[in-house]
C-alpha cells in the first residue's frame, strides 16, 4: 500500500450516506413487522404532527416541549410505505455521495440534519393545524438536491423523459423537480385558510429543504484535498 502525501487529493468514501440509507431501511423494516394499529400509532408517535406544536404554543398541557421537538428529528427516519422509503433512498444514493465528498463526513451529517429540520419546519409553518403526521427523509434529501444544484450544476444525470432515456445537466433535472414541487405546493395553499388536514406528499418540506440546501452548502467549507468533480 502506497503512502498518501499530505497534499495529494483523495476521494472520500461516503460512509455517512451509506449509514443514512441503511438506517432508514432498517427502521422501515421494523415498521413493516407491526400490525396495522401499531403501525399507525408508530407514525403518530415519531412523525411530526403540526397541530401538536400549535397546541403546545397555545399553552395546551397535553404536549411537553420534548414531545413536540423530538419528532422533528425522528420523522426524518420514518416512512409511510416501501415505495416511499425506496424512492427516497434511491435519490440519496444518487446525489448524496458527491455532497458528502464535497463537505466531508461530519459536515455532511450536520448539513443533512439541518436540511431536514428546516424542511419540516417549513411544512409545519404552512399547515400548522394539520393532524396528519408528516414523515420521510425527503425534506433532508431535498437539501442534498439543493446543494447538488449549486455545486454540480453541469453534472450529467441519466433521466427518463417519456420514452427516451438521456443525460441532462443537473440544473435542468433538479430545476424542473423544484418547479414541480413549488407549483404543487402553491395548489394546496387553499387548504391552509380553512384549517383542513393535508395529507399526501409534503411538498413544502421539499421546497424548504431544497432552498435550505442551496443557501447552506456554501456556508460549509469545502473538504480540503479532494479531487475536483469534472462537471462543477
Amino acid at each position: 500500500m502506497l503512502p498518501i502525501k499530505d497534499d495529494q487529493p483523495t476521494y472520500s468514501t461516503p460512509y455517512v450516506n451509506w449509514f443514512l440509507i441503511g438506517l432508514n431501511l432498517l427502521i422501515y423494516l421494523f415498521q413493516s413487522t407491526l400490525d396495522q394499529r401499531s403501525y399507525i400509532l408508530f407514525l403518530k408517535e415519531f412523525g411530526e404532527v403540526p397541530s401538536h406544536l400549535a397546541a403546545f404554543l397555545s399553552g395546551s398541557p397535553h404536549y411537553s416541549l420534548g414531545q413536540v421537538i423530538a419528532p422533528f428529528f425522528t420523522s426524518m427516519f420514518v416512512h409511510g410505505g416501501w415505495m416511499h422509503v425506496l424512492g427516497n433512498m434511491w435519490f440519496l444514493f444518487i446525489f448524496g455521495d458527491n455532497i458528502e465528498d464535497y463537505l466531508g463526513h461530519f459536515k455532511y451529517l450536520v448539513f443533512y440534519l439541518l436540511s431536514g429540520l428546516i424542511a419540516m419546519a417549513t411544512q409545519v409553518a404552512m399547515y400548522p393545524h394539520s393532524n396528519v403526521p408528516a414523515v420521510g427523509a425527503s425534506g433532508a434529501i431535498a437539501g442534498v438536491l439543493g446543494a447538488y444544484f449549486i455545486v454540480y450544476p453541469r453534472a450529467r444525470v441519466l433521466t427518463w423523459f417519456f420514452v427516451f432515456v438521456l443525460y441532462l445537466p443537473a440544473w435542468v433535472v433538479l430545476g424542473e423537480w423544484f418547479a414541480i414541487q413549488f407549483l404543487s405546493g402553491a395548489s394546496t395553499l387553499s387548504a391552509v385558510g380553512v384549517g383542513r388536514d393535508v395529507g399526501g406528499v409534503a411538498v413544502w418540506a421539499h421546497i424548504g429543504g431544497f432552498v435550505a440546501g442551496m443557501l447552506m452548502v456554501k456556508m460549509f467549507s469545502e473538504r480540503p484535498r479532494r479531487y475536483p468533480y469534472a462537471y462543477r
